[in-house]
């Protein structure tokens, strides 16, 4: 399966002035489409900081993705942070100058900062006359504007394409000491399946959460039932109406 690497970039994102809603996206959309997310960080505008990161994630897994960071001011530093990363000079892609002119956009030295990219950069263009997704090498480039990345990772999202996990949940009124070696036991019998443990408060009449998790459907399946055999589950909430 495609491994991914996740990594959002904003001072206003650590700050607390917005909020970050790309991260959540990419955690359940990534998971939809089967591919692996192994890494989600986020981090300030910082030259050094970004390079040494994308460096090292791209050399680790399939993909990365990058959001923010790519507009026209001296915050935007993401482009040339992967240039470093990736031990390439930023060029001017004469298709982004071109696009800048049709848009009627002054070339003044912020404009062609939009145009500058890591050389060997390739361009994926939709054709809807809109700026088009950067990849440099495995790395994939993406505003940070949630609404305008979304829009511009459907033109990507075949990248990252494999084979969803089936996930199930069980819930239990005792507490984790009391189940914690049925868990182990079953967990060694299918090592296929992640099961995890998670306790709540006042979530009255369960105090632990468990999950299981596989690409292998009929082990989950199996798990299932020897955990039912040998634990005490009560009922979880009613599953949310489709809409």
């Amino acid at each position: 399966m495609p491994t991914v690497a996740v990594i959002v970039i904003g001072e206003e994102i650590l700050s607390g002035k917005f909020v970050d809603e790309n991260g959540p996206f990419f955690i359940k959309r990534l998971s939809a489409l089967g591919a692996d997310l192994r890494r989600l960080l986020v981090i300030g505008d910082e030259i050094d900081l970004i390079a040494r990161e994308v460096a090292w994630a791209s050399a680790e897994y399939d993909w990365v993705i990058t959001t923010g960071g790519v507009g026209p001011t001296h915050d935007d530093v993401t482009l040339e942070s992967i240039a470093q990363a990736l031990q390439v000079p930023l060029v001017e892609h004469p298709a982004l100058v071109q696009l800048l002119k049709d848009f009627d956009i002054n070339l003044n030295s912020a404009a062609l900062r939009m145009a500058r990219v890591p050389e060997g950069s390739t361009l994926i263009n939709a054709g809807d006359g809109r700026f088009p997704v950067l990849r440099a090498q495995n790395v994939f480039v993406l505003p940070g504007v949630p609404k305008l990345m979304r829009k511009k990772f459907v033109q990507i999202e075949n990248h990252f394409i494999g084979t969803p996990p089936t996930t199930r949940r069980l819930y239990s009124a005792a507490d984790e000491t009391q189940i914690a070696a049925e868990l182990s036991a079953v967990q060694s019998e299918y090592p296929q399946v992640a099961i995890g443990s998670y306790p709540r408060f006042n979530e009255d009449p369960w105090n632990v959460i468990i999950t299981l998790e596989s690409r292998d459907s009929t082990a989950v399946e199996q798990a299932m039932a020897a955990l039912r055999s040998v634990l005490l589950l009560v009922d979880g909430p009613a599953p949310e109406p489709k809409q």
